[in-house]
């Protein structure tokens, strides 16, 4: 574990609690921190529905989720960090709440804690320049739902210590993951080639060539994928979908990375996908049903 016992998570969201519950199950003492404390709790609920759901499956025995469940404790302030070895940032996709935090964080933690950031799509040089501790600053972007998802991607920032690549690499090595290594590119690898495809999907319905239905079957049965594109987007959140196409058109300066004005309306209206129970699908009906 390279040294690495005591892991802070900054975001209890979608993919923060997800990272908790993956790095608690692997052994780590994890410490779980919100902007709200409200969030921290709703957070911690869902990892205890989530670990009950793999004992239920046989994916883990009740003894792992206990002891797992024992090792992550709520940190409403972030002063609680001080015994961290790895803090991983997992907050809304923009770019300065991120160094923000980083920034507040210079007070708080060891000369020796790894800085890491979950971010799909901002740049990690330019997140580690807000820090005090560039060499010691990575991207380790999981794959949503982290404990699901076998991917994570590692990012070198300019300024990325070989210590630190390496330390990262038997950290995430230890949570039983793949590692794709990724350039500090806009949106990296998956999101990169990902979500310009969902983009283009918007454009599809926006354009009036396919229904959301037809758009999802379209994909679902014509190019064997497990989920719509439409549907995944919901999945995501149309809020980081149209943060990681802001990204990719400012940092490219391609047109082929405009964000569709559907997918920019949809996010004005407040419809960000399943976490607002609207989006291309209205969650509250049982089954979803389209929007449009």
């Amino acid at each position: 574990m390279s040294g690495i016992k005591t892991v802070g998570v900054v975001g209890a969201g979608q993919m923060g609690n997800g990272i908790a519950h993956v790095c608690a199950l692997a052994g780590y003492d994890v410490l779980l921190n919100d902007a709200e404390a409200a969030r921290v709790e709703s957070g911690l609920e869902t990892i205890r529905k989530n670990m009950a759901r793999q004992v239920g499956r046989g994916a883990i025995a009740q003894a792992d989720m206990d002891a797992g469940l024992k090792r992550i404790t709520a940190a409403p302030k972030l002063t609680s960090f001080e015994a961290c070895d790895l803090v991983i940032e997992s907050i809304v996709e923009q770019s300065e709440p991120k160094r923000q935090i980083f920034n507040d964080l210079r007070a708080v933690l060891k000369p020796t804690t790894i800085l890491a950031s979950n971010t799909s799509s901002i740049s990690i040089t330019r997140l580690a320049a807000a820090t005090d501790r560039p060499d010691k600053f990575i991207g380790i972007h999981f794959m949503n739902p982290a404990p699901v998802m076998k991917l994570v991607e590692l990012i070198r920032g300019l300024a990325t210590s070989q210590e630190t690549y390496d330390a990262s690499v038997a950290f995430v090595n230890s949570l039983g993951k793949t590692i794709a290594n990724a350039e500090d590119f806009p949106a990296f690898i998956v999101n990169r080639v990902l979500v310009p495809m969902i983009n283009e999907a918007i454009y599809t319905l926006y354009e009036g060539v396919g229904s959301v239905e037809a758009i999802d079957k379209a994909m679902k049965l014509g190019a064997n994928h497990p989920m719509g594109p439409l549907e995944l987007a919901d999945f995501i959140g149309l809020d980081t979908c149209l943060a990681i196409m802001q990204v990719l058109y400012e940092g490219l300066a391609d047109s082929k990375y405009r964000p569709c004005p559907l997918l920019v309306k949809y996010v004005e209206a407040g419809w960000l996908g399943r976490k607002t129970q609207r989006g291309f699908y209205d969650y509250r009906t049982d089954p979803p049903t389209p929007t449009r």
